[in-house]
């Protein structure tokens, strides 16, 4: 009995993430087969699934072969070109040309496509530019390849960002490494690490995979780190983790080592320290 009704819950929560991605596409002239489309779209059309809005000159809404444009409803696709706005929350994004399957619940917006979120007050706005984005509905999330992301004086570039809207998330992964830098008058700050989390709004980040914190001569090295922007602190871990400065002839190394970029300093770190993994964990991650 009780495996019956678990089959009967997931069968009414796939129905609703169903019904949730239908997207309906309003304005501009129809034409094309009424009952088994393709249908078009032409001027001033406005695709809308859940809270994301689609705008663009154009729109095609295709229903899987053998199919009803009506009963496909949650199998179709629908391509918006000719130059996409996508709007969702302070959220805008544009690219030539967007592809959305009601099956993923995923909108892809081809490059080259830029997106802007305005910002809550006291934040910096951010900004991304990127070969690909992909918005979910069934969430706030948007994952970019081949992308760049801008916030304030803070710059990261990576293979993919994935990016939560509402929490200000990043995270940027490359297999070839991730690099983040922060612009200043004397000299950028540059991270360079396989994974990089970083929270927009705050300020901080954490970085794993091994890390390199370049700040002018002096560098630092271990296998991980938690920066703070508003305190100019870093936190770097290793075994042992090591910094250098050549010109100067220094150099340190220890368990843990406290880098402050603002006054270029680095000393042995008294406590222990653990990442604070869970203030960056992703939607849905353990």
């Amino acid at each position: 009995m009780r495996r019956w009704v678990l089959l009967g819950l997931l069968t009414l929560t796939a129905l609703a993430a169903e019904n949730v991605r239908v997207i309906r596409v309003e304005g501009g002239r129809l034409s094309g087969d009424l009952r088994y489309g393709p249908w078009t779209f032409e001027g001033g059309v406005v695709g809308r699934v859940k809270d994301l809005a689609i705008r663009a000159p154009r729109a095609t809404l295709i229903a899987p072969k053998g199919k009803t444009i009506q009963e496909a409803e949650g199998e179709r696709e629908a391509r918006f070109e000719g130059g996409v706005v996508v709007e969702r929350g302070r959220v805008r994004a544009e690219g030539p040309l967007l592809i959305y399957r009601e099956s993923t619940g995923k909108g892809e917006l081809q490059g080259p496509a830029k997106m802007r979120q305005e910002p809550k007050p006291g934040e910096d706005p951010v900004e991304v530019s990127a070969a690909l984005m992909a918005f979910e509905v069934d969430t706030n999330v948007s994952t970019s390849r081949s992308a760049t992301l801008k916030s304030g004086n803070q710059e990261g570039q990576a293979q993919e960002v994935y990016y939560e809207e509402e929490r200000g998330l990043a995270v940027f992964t490359d297999p070839e490494g991730v690099v983040l830098k922060r612009k200043r008058s004397e000299g950028d700050l540059i991270i360079r690490a396989k994974e990089v989390r970083s929270l927009t709004g705050p300020k901080k980040l954490i970085a794993t995979g091994g890390v390199v914190l370049q700040d002018g001569e002096l560098v630092t090295t271990g296998e991980s780190l938690f920066y703070d922007d508003t305190t100019g602190e870093a936190i770097v871990l290793g075994r042992p983790a090591r910094s250098e400065n050549k010109k100067e002839g220094f150099s340190l190394s220890g368990a843990t080592l406290q880098h402050n970029v603002n006054r270029h300093q680095v000393r042995l770190y008294p406590r222990a320290f653990q990442l604070p993994r869970g203030e960056f964990r992703k939607f849905g991650e353990k």
